[in-house]
């Protein structure tokens, strides 16, 4: 009997902090700086030649329903990014610009009070546009695709908290941004 009152006190001790422990609801915005390799893949040209990594800003938004689940979105844009090459003897030259919208759901978790990692999972609607100087092979590529973060954020204080994740934007693209994205970034939960 004594076992089964010092097991029952336990639980409910154990349910208590747990409880205690749970975030009540809450939205947040944020800003953070994305890089992507930006790339051009064309059968039979050679001589190829891109800016390579960029600079990009990415704005997002989102609920945390508890400590582990919530949703965001998000929209960035990959700016616009040099291309050179030569195809049959002939030089050519454009630039290549891209966007990406997204909605995904969000799993945390926590490590400390501080320290966390997360997972998400959901869709993006990827643009990429290409413009050849002096040419017809201009292209444009728009489609839904999957996308997925993987991430880590510290909270500086209760409301700021800072980010850093990997995310991919579906699948490679022949021009403009890769789908492989490095974003870093801040968020401040309200």
């Amino acid at each position: 009997m004594k076992k089964l009152i010092v097991a029952l006190i336990a639980s409910v001790a154990a349910m208590s902090a747990a409880q205690a422990q749970q975030v009540a609801p809450r939205g947040y915005v944020g800003v953070g700086v994305a890089s992507a390799d930006h790339d051009y893949k064309l059968s039979g040209a050679t001589n190829v030649d891109t800016d390579g990594y960029k600079a990009s800003g990415k704005l997002f938004g989102g609920y945390d329903f508890n400590q582990t689940w919530g949703v965001e979105a998000g929209y960035t844009d990959f700016r616009k990014s040099g291309v050179s090459y030569t195809a049959n003897g002939v030089n050519q030259r454009g630039e290549t610009k891209g966007e990406s919208i997204y909605l995904a759901a969000k799993a945390t978790m926590p490590i400390n009070e501080q320290f966390s990692v997360y997972g998400k999972l959901g869709a993006a609607r990827n643009k990429s546009e290409l413009v050849m100087i002096n040419s017809l092979q201009n292209r444009d590529h728009s489609k839904t695709e999957a996308y997925g973060a993987l991430g880590a954020q510290y909270a500086l204080n209760q409301n700021v908290a800072l980010i850093a994740e990997y995310e991919r934007y579906g699948k490679s693209k022949d021009f403009g941004a890769k789908a492989d994205v490095f974003t870093i970034g801040a968020k401040y939960s309200f």
